[in-house]
């Protein structure tokens, strides 16, 4: 795959990211409010960490290197 090809690849994925963020609430997938994401909240502080939402995009991510490694 050119360098051209990749590039371009990864402006798409970068704005379909963008959008399914900027729908926020909105959409039907809530990335960063998913059951199973660890959010601890203090007094004066909130520690927020996303478990399941790591482990979703890193599996869609694995698939679709895995789709385009095999060309």
């Amino acid at each position: 795959m050119g360098a051209g090809r990749l590039l371009i690849l990864l402006g798409v994925v970068l704005i379909v990211v963008g959008i399914l963020f900027s729908l926020g609430e909105r959409g039907p997938v809530r990335f960063g409010r998913l059951p199973g994401d660890i959010v601890l909240r203090g007094k004066h502080s909130v520690f927020y960490f996303p478990v399941v939402t790591c482990i979703i995009i890193s599996v869609i991510l694995t698939f679709v290197m895995w789709i385009f490694s095999r060309r």
